[in-house]
């Protein structure tokens, strides 16, 4: 993959977890100012979607929906979830590159 191709990606994921960082931030000041609130289903999917570590970093630094269930165990099942599919595909590219012919170094 192109380097820029991989800054983009980057980049992409820099911004959904930040988005997913302000939504749980602004759910909280909804959540004090009795406003009208974020719906669990919208955090989720903002977790779901690539922004589940500032979505977990939120839920800390924040203190907010700690305690509320199922919705933590939820959070943390859409983390391992995009972790194994990150593993997967690590491993994926490992094997394909381990397994691709090696170039003729010492041509006849």
């Amino acid at each position: 993959m192109p380097a820029h191709d991989v800054a983009l990606v980057l980049t992409a994921l820099v911004a959904v977890n930040l988005a997913a960082f302000l939504l749980f931030w602004w759910d909280k000041v909804a959540a004090q100012r009795r406003w009208r609130r974020v719906p669990e289903r919208t955090l989720l999917w903002a977790a779901a979607l690539g922004g589940s570590l500032g979505a977990l970093l939120a839920q800390q630094v924040l203190r907010h929906k700690t305690r509320k269930q199922p919705f933590g165990n939820r959070l943390i099942a859409v983390l391992g979830a995009q972790l194994f599919l990150a593993l997967a595909g690590v491993v994926a590219i490992l094997v394909h590159v381990l397994t691709a012919p090696v170039a003729n170094l010492h041509p006849a």
